[in-house]
């Protein structure tokens, strides 16, 4: 069996995990009693934290009533409601929701809609998908076509669709160039937009795919103030969709319950997940427009697409509770105050730090970038894997912190990536905060030396 006495496929085949025996509000418990200060919520994904009563109560009483049912033959209470709860009142316009097992799943769905929806429009030459470099849309491999993390899609290469193309990022601190301002670069971008659509031929566009807040490939990088205006524009001049990628930065996540209304456009097409179930399921859906959903009610009269654990009730069950308690607990007013909070002690301990070259992010996610180099950007040798050492210094701590390679172009650049739960209180900021720079610096004093 080699090394290791576990038959579980871990990430790592050189070591096995502790293992996980329980969860207590924002804290994990290890075997052997250590504490972990769920500062991450894994990966953007536990927003109530562990063991929260109500969603733990609603997921009993699914359980005693009906675990699964296929929706070939049935649909369910749960999933109407969920449906009900997310797009009865049509936000953005969007009219219908699609229930998945996860964000990979949601991306997916996104993709073959837009397509179908225009082979269903008579316009079967849109098959061309744009993206951006430096973006994380899933593992599968349509997902992985369409993102642009380049250390995850490297291997896969020959197998990922040439339907996809990538364009520059919003990614202001290390795209933009010094004499411009944020309207400057969000316009240079829209024209590089523009001229990857005249590339393809328009006409051959379904979508432009992007996340309105980068999530772990490049660390919590909002686009600069205009630029989902710009780009909005460019789809509608020439009849695309605008797919948007939530997944992690969605559903209360930055503030407002979808990072959109932040940027003043809808998406056609909006994939969520994480925060959606807050890890007591596994679930994601796919939220598309009434328009869409009408030309395919029209047309075929179905959706070409599915799978055996579409709007599972018992994950439709756990994900409704999540988002009653974040309605019933005025969760996202609590994102923003501990936002605001998060920002401004991460600006206290790291804004002068000489190798923390940018912090940024909105409401409960947040990121720091490490940088050798200050002044020129330059970010620390890849060898050196300071990001792995800082999550593992952390760990040690009692921290759980999502730090994340490849910042830059895929290879270089190192980020530590936080979203705490949002019933995070002032006390565990602080503790946070505190934790990461002791760790920080412990690393940096060993690769320094």
């Amino acid at each position: 069996m080699g090394t290791s006495t576990s038959r579980v496929l871990h990430r790592s085949l050189r070591e096995t995990p502790p293992k996980a025996i329980g969860g207590e509000g924002v804290y994990l418990i290890a075997e052997g009693g250590h504490r972990v200060l769920d500062a991450s919520g894994g990966a953007a994904v536990s927003c109530l934290g562990h063991q929260h009563p109500r969603v733990i109560a609603a997921i009993t009483r699914q359980a005693s009533q009906l675990a699964y049912a296929h929706t070939a033959f049935f649909s369910s209470q749960p999933a109407e409601e969920l449906a009900e709860t997310l797009v009865g009142h049509e936000p953005g316009g969007l009219a219908y929701a699609y229930f998945v097992s996860g964000g990979s799943e949601a991306i997916e769905a996104s993709i073959k809609l837009a397509r179908q929806y225009f082979i269903e429009r008579g316009e079967p030459k849109r098959h061309h998908f744009i993206a951006r470099r430096q973006s994380y849309h899933g593992n599968t491999l349509g997902a992985l076509a369409a993102g642009g993390n380049a250390w995850r899609r490297e291997p896969y290469a020959p197998l990922l669709s040439p339907s996809f193309s990538h364009v520059t990022p919003a990614f202001a601190y290390h795209e933009k160039r010094d004499i411009e301002t944020d309207a400057d670069f969000a316009g240079r971008l829209a024209a590089e937009l523009e001229a990857e659509f005249q590339r393809l031929g328009p006409e051959t566009v379904a979508a432009f795919i992007a996340e309105p807040v980068v999530g772990a490939t490049a660390g919590c990088v909002p686009a600069p103030d205009g630029y989902f205006r710009a780009v909005r524009e460019v789809c509608d001049r020439h009849g695309a969709l605008l797919i948007l990628d939530e997944v992690m930065c969605g559903m209360g996540r930055t503030g407002t319950m979808h990072a959109w209304e932040q940027e003043g456009i809808a998406p056609d097409i909006q994939a969520i997940a994480k925060g959606l179930g807050g890890g007591y399921q596994p679930i994601g859906a796919m939220l598309a427009s009434g328009a869409i959903i009408d030309t395919i009610r029209a047309g075929s009269g179905a959706f070409q697409h599915g799978h055996t654990y579409l709007a599972h009730p018992l994950a439709c069950a756990a994900a409704l509770e999540v988002q009653h308690v974040i309605r019933d607990e005025n969760l996202l007013e609590r994102v923003k105050a501990r936002g605001r909070q998060l920002e401004q002690r991460l600006t206290e301990r790291f804004g002068n730090h000489r190798h923390v070259g940018d912090i940024r992010g909105r409401g409960l996610f947040w990121a720091i970038e490490l940088v050798a180099d200050r002044v020129s950007r330059t970010p620390f040798d890849p060898a050196l894997k300071l990001h792995q050492k800082i999550k593992a210094t952390a760990f040690a701590d009692g921290l759980g912190c999502y730090p994340g390679g490849g910042t830059v172009d895929g290879r270089r650049g190192d980020h530590v990536l936080l979203a705490p739960p949002y019933i995070a209180t002032p006390d565990e900021i602080d503790v946070i905060v505190d934790k990461l720079g002791a760790a920080v610096d412990s690393v940096l004093r060993n690769v320094n030396q």
